[in-house]
Parts: structure tokens; sequence; C-alpha cells
């Protein structure tokens, strides 16, 4: 078994990435109809996960089992990776190590290339788009079909995907439509059952003429060797069925001990994502059929790709724990206003401000864990309690720390003294009250805010908030009326 530090790719090159994240922002902020879309869609996946959860009395008690879980696996990785892959093989499938995702892309590659598999089908999996498979794959002509519906409308716009769950989340129906007819020539439609019907018959061609089919994993069971694709429209199930091969590819993060441990996830799992009370398909595979109905060939590729590393940093493990969910992308202030393309990263949100840098370093995505209010709310959604405020705050320490020239160390003199001043109007009470005149002052002389560069930019999207004319204090000491 091989579990090593990462040389990660996580976005093509026509895409921006996470370095330009705030010109990436601000240019999404321009767009109203991105920014209308992805209220509408946030706003409907937030009532419904309310409602869901709360016909749950043991929410709290499930994520907490949940958070137990994880914790335990994840400081063991190592014993349950090599406990899973031994029962796998024992089921008949072929499990391949890989390091990176270069070497992830060879394995799929060779398998497809040995078999002479050129008709390739995909199901919905964030893991080979961290590792771009379908362009590795492309190289040899053998581009695989996207058959997730909003995957498949992305392909079709050659972007990426803007939400872990529903990647054309970006995207109005009236776009859909104009997309579908230029790239399949249909009449002019923005009916999402016109649209959808387009797509199905579309896409049954590609799944009866496929030779191999590739998927993500939901879950990894150690003591079985199974693994587990939660979907909503079948197409996982058909791409892991037909084709003669199926080729699943996991990260190493997505195994847990035992069957039993899948009656907590898949009560929290759905409800947080989409706000349903069970996904629509749940496919269990243990090994090829043996009885001649499926695939002949199985194969699983761990994917590593930095995780490892991410493993052994007792501090920053529990990102590992994230079960792709996208609650708390849904929750989060600054993805409903600026999207996922604007991270530059497959992991968008505060998911990806945390898991991004980690894989991808932070040379190159140390700007992403300040991409956030530190308002708490994704903590609050996680079904799992990963601490992403904290753990964006170890990230930025980090990358002040420890990338000379980022952004946040520019300006660290005035920075540093604008800190030392608060701490020493906030260490006394007459000190506090000098400031606060100050500050009632302060707001009588807008000029000032004018020529402070940093209070200008931070006022440039938000309003100040006003001071009571009056404090509490002299209130308090004068009484009430």
């Amino acid at each position: 078994m091989h579990l090593q530090p990462a040389s990660v790719i996580l976005r093509s090159v026509d895409q921006p990435g996470p370095e330009t994240f705030a010109e990436n922002a601000r240019a999404a902020l321009r767009d109203t109809t991105l920014t209308g879309a992805l209220r509408r869609a946030t706003d409907t996946f937030a009532e419904r996960r309310a409602g869901a959860i709360g016909q749950v009395p043991e929410w709290e008690a499930l994520r907490t089992q949940a958070a137990a879980i994880k914790a335990h696996t994840l400081a063991r990785l190592d014993h349950y990776l090599e406990q899973f892959a031994t029962n796998a093989e024992r089921a008949g499938v072929v499990v391949h190590w890989a390091t990176d995702a270069a070497e992830a892309c060879a394995i799929v590659r060779r398998l497809a290339a040995d078999r002479g598999a050129r008709r390739l089908v995909k199901s919905k999996s964030m893991a080979t788009e961290e590792i771009h498979l379908n362009a590795a794959l492309a190289k040899d002509g053998a581009e695989p079909v996207e058959t997730d519906l909003g995957e498949w409308i992305i392909q079709l716009a050659g972007e990426t995907p803007s939400h872990i769950i529903v990647p054309a989340i970006h995207k109005t129906k009236e776009a859909i439509g104009e997309l579908f007819v230029d790239k399949l020539g249909i009449p002019p439609s923005s009916e999402p059952a016109v649209l959808a019907e387009h797509a199905r018959q579309r896409l049954r061609a590609h799944f009866a003429d496929a030779d191999m089919g590739i998927s993500g994993v939901n879950f990894g069971i150690a003591a079985t060797g199974t693994i587990l694709i939660l979907e909503n429209e079948g197409n996982a199930r058909m791409t892991t069925t037909l084709p003669r091969v199926h080729v699943a590819v996991m990260g190493i993060e997505k195994v847990i001990p035992r069957f039993a441990d899948l009656d907590v996830f898949l009560k929290l799992l759905p409800r947080s994502g989409t706000g349903q009370h069970i996904t629509t398909y749940q496919s269990l595979l243990t090994g090829p059929d043996p009885r001649g109905q499926g695939p002949s060939e199985m194969h699983i590729v761990l994917l590593d790709n930095g995780r490892s590393r991410i493993a052994a940093d007792e501090v920053m493990r529990q990102t590992l724990a994230c079960i792709r969910c996208g609650a708390c992308l849904n929750a989060c202030p600054v993805y409903q206003s600026i999207g996922g393309h604007a991270y530059g990263s497959v992991y968008p949100g505060p998911i990806g401000a945390i898991l991004t840098p980690q894989l991808s370093g932070m040379h190159s995505a140390g700007t992403l864990p300040f991409a956030s209010s530190l308002c708490g709310a994704c903590k609050d959604v996680c079904p799992v309690k990963i601490d992403i405020p904290s753990l964006l705050l170890e990230l930025r320490q980090r990358a002040v720390e420890g990338t000379p020239g980022h952004p946040a160390t520019r300006g660290g003199f005035v920075d540093r003294m604008v800190w030392r001043l608060w701490a020493f109007c906030m260490r006394g009470p007459r000190r506090f009250r000098v400031a606060m005149a100050l500050a009632r002052l302060g707001e009588k002389l807008p000029l000032l805010g004018r020529l402070a560069g940093p209070m200008r930019a931070w006022a440039s999207t938000r309003e100040l908030p006003k001071l009571a004319q009056r404090s509490f204090r002299s209130t308090w000491r004068g009484g009430t009326s």
C-alpha cells in the first residue's frame, strides 16, 4: 500500500484558479443572473433540509455518532484500507493504489487501452473531477460521456461543476435551453421536462454502446469490501451494470468500518444535502456479478492524492470526514454570492476553502481560507460536525506564517499597529470610553473612510454599522424614563 503526499492538479488550464480568487469573486458579484440562480437554489435546499431534519428527533445524536465513526476510522486509516482491499479482492475486485492524480489517471487509461474500450460512460464523481480524468482519457480519444444530468450539461458547456451536489446550480433553465439548442439542435424550449427528455434519449444510446463504466464511491465498507454509490437519476446504476468493465475511483477517506455504520450516514447525507429523506438509488456492489448479469470485471482505484498527508496532521485530519453533502455550500453567504467557479477549485465553498489548500498547497490556494466571514453556518449544518471555522483560522495562520508575499501579509505593519491599538483601548474602561468618543467623531468625518485604503475596500460592498448616539454605560448611569 502506498500512502504518500500528492502532486495535485485541481483544475484545467482554461479555468480560473484559486490564486486569482479575489478577481474571480469580483467578476461573479457583477453577474446578477448567477447570483439570482444561486440564491433561489440554496434557499430551496435550506428549506427542504430544515423540513427533513425536523422529522428526525435524534438528529444531533446521529451527527455526534457520525463524527465519532469518522474520527475513529481516520485515526486508523491504514488498517481499514488494508481490510477493505483484502475483502474487495476476495470478492473478485482488482484493487489499484494511486499515490496521486497522474497515477490514478494512468491506471484508468491503461485499463481502457488494454481492453480496447473506446466508448466510456461516467457517473457523477468528485474524485474523477479532482484528478481531471476526462481530460486524461481524451488524450487517447476516449473521453467518457457524463451521464448525470447536471454533469452532462456542464460537459456540453465546457465548464467545471459549480457545486458538489448540483453541478449546474449556476445555470437557469433558460440558459440550459439555449445550450441544448446550440449543442443538440433541438427546438427552443426552457421547460425542464422537455429538456430532461431530450437528455434521456441522448444518454440511453451511450449506455447501450458503452465498453466501460466509470463511477465514484460514496462509502467503502471495510468489513466486506463493498462500495456504495448514491444517486437520484438511475444513471450510476446503468453505468455500473451495462458495460462489461466497471472502474470505481474512491478517495481513501471514503472507507468506513462496518455495514452497520451506513445506517447513520444514510440518514444524514440526503437530508443534509438535498433535503431528501432517502436518496432515490442506493447501489451496493461487492465484486462483479458471479451470475454474469453485470460487468465481468470490477476495478477499484484507491486514490490518495494528498489525503494521507492530511490524515497525518492531527489538527487538520477532520477535513477528511467530509461526506460531500454540500450543506456547507448551501449555508455559506460567500458561496451564495459568488458560486463555485470563483474558488478556482473542484471543491468550492467552505469545505473547499479548507481542503483545496491542503491538497494543492498554500502557494496556489492560500487565499481560500480567507474567503469566509467565519459566521459559523457551515459548522452548524455539517452532518459530521467538522469545525470548519477553526480549521479556516488554522490555515490562515499557516498561510501568513509560511507563505512569503501572501496577500494577507501585505501591509502587515499597519495591521499589527491597528490590532495593538485595539488591544490597548480594550484594556481599561477609560480607554474604551475615549475610543468610542473618537469613533463617534469619525462617523461625522466620512473623509477618513475614503482616505484609508482597507476601510474603503471594506465599505465598498458593506454598510458600516452606526454607533448609538448614547452609550449603554451612560444610559445606565442616567437611568431610564
